[in-house]
């Protein structure tokens, strides 16, 4: 079976503010949530036919989306919303989560 190079790019982080209506709840040592660090808008993961995770990719965020780039990685597509060969998908993180457009690369 052919393996693809997937591209995952930073579409975008979404800021507590805007989850919460300005209400930011805090961590335990009492600082207030803040938008991601681990990623910025427009930055670019190359995911390698192996499908291991991108140096430098949130391991929580990679998780969240490894079965989406899978698919894409593999050939497959199951986004009627998107054009094909791209895929949209998301950490979970629910206080501040970030949305990655992924794109099936031909090797």
């Amino acid at each position: 079976m052919t393996r693809h190079r997937v591209k995952i790019t930073v579409l975008k982080r979404v800021t507590p503010e805007y989850i919460f209506d300005g209400d930011v709840p805090t961590r335990p040592n009492g600082e207030k949530y803040t938008i991601c660090t681990a990623f910025k808008e427009g930055e670019e993961y190359m995911v390698e036919p192996n499908m291991q995770c991108p140096e430098k990719f949130c391991s929580y965020a990679w998780k969240d989306i490894h079965s989406d780039v899978r698919v894409l990685a593999l050939g497959g597509d199951h986004s009627p919303w998107v054009e094909s060969p791209k895929m949209i998908s998301c950490c979970t993180d629910g206080i501040r989560p970030v949305s990655f457009t992924l794109e099936r690369l031909d090797n």
